[in-house]
């Protein structure tokens, strides 16, 4: 994992969350530009991120985590994974490293906000139901509408104690062609295995169900309905080739929320940033310097 530290440590109410700091001091960039946070989403981690983040920050802060119960975040027995959890703890590392509103970088300290699959639900909860602040949020195939969790995921999540019984090879193929599955593309052998990783020997093969078994939709029931709210800045993009969550979903999340502009990515899956890293980075850089020059308007 040396190719993606993670060297700073949190002690979240859901346990103890890996995360980095890439780029330059929040506020030390030209202009003061806000940083930006990635959320992530299942199975994945903050590895995803690594093309995106090392673009954008080459000029502002970035943050990136991963989530309790996955990547280098701890994962534990009994632990509380849930999209509940997840948002809370969002809410309480956006608290810490002095974001939402707090000093870290001077006026423009609310963040920009870039998340992923389960990680869209994290930041919409995180924001509508905790009060996060975020300057503006772009959601890139996010679990946001119900009905979501395709045949195999509900399978496992009904009888999650039998699969967590597998035999560790069986449990490893498996989770290698769940993975695998999210790219329209196809993953190199080297990011796959990656990605698989975090999963394998008995507590990756118990957090990876534990992740499943947990991941209720009553968690995006209860935000649904007040997408109407959202008051920034918002962005939808969403893999054209998307299997996992289809493109409908994308077109109907954009109408729900005030003003967001919807973005397809020719080519991609539902991993987006492996299937087109370019494209995905060159529309967020464009997101985030909109942003910019609104900020760089509100100093004149």
């Amino acid at each position: 994992m040396d190719d993606w530290p993670l060297g700073e440590r949190f002690p979240s109410t859901s346990g103890e969350v890996r995360w980095a700091r890439l780029g330059p001091e929040a506020g030390a960039g030209p202009g003061g530009l806000r940083p930006v946070v990635l959320c992530h989403g299942t199975p994945f981690s903050s590895y995803v991120w690594r093309t995106v983040a090392r673009a954008l920050a080459r000029d502002r802060t970035v943050l990136v985590w991963d989530m309790p119960g996955y990547g280098r975040s701890e994962q534990a027995p009994g632990q509380d994974v849930s999209l509940a959890a997840q948002g809370r703890v969002l809410a309480e590392l956006l608290a810490h490293w002095r974001l939402s509103g707090g000093p870290l970088a001077g006026p423009y300290a609310e963040p920009l906000v870039v998340a992923h699959d389960f990680g869209g639900a994290t930041a919409l909860r995180a924001h509508l139901l905790h009060g996060a602040r975020y300057a503006a949020l772009a959601l890139v195939d996010p679990v946001a509408l119900a009905p979501w969790g395709s045949p195999f995921f509900r399978l496992v999540a009904e009888h999650a104690a039998v699969f967590e019984e597998l035999p560790p090879a069986l449990h490893g193929a498996l989770v290698r062609e769940y993975v695998a599955s999210a790219s329209s593309a196809g993953l190199p052998a080297a990011t796959l295995d990656r990605l698989v990783e975090p999963w394998l020997g008995a507590r990756g093969q118990a957090a990876f169900y534990r992740q499943i078994a947990q991941a209720d939709q009553r968690h995006t029931d209860e935000v649904q309905e007040r997408y109407g709210e959202i008051a920034i800045p918002a962005l939808v993009c969403w893999g054209a080739d998307d299997t996992w969550i289809p493109v409908a979903k994308g077109r109907e999340l954009a109408s729900r929320v005030p003003g967001a502009r919807l973005e397809l990515i020719a080519g991609a899956g539902h991993l987006v940033q492996e299937d087109a890293p370019a494209q995905l980075t060159a529309v967020l850089l464009d997101f985030v310097r909109e942003q910019d020059r609104r900020d760089e308007a509100g100093r004149d």
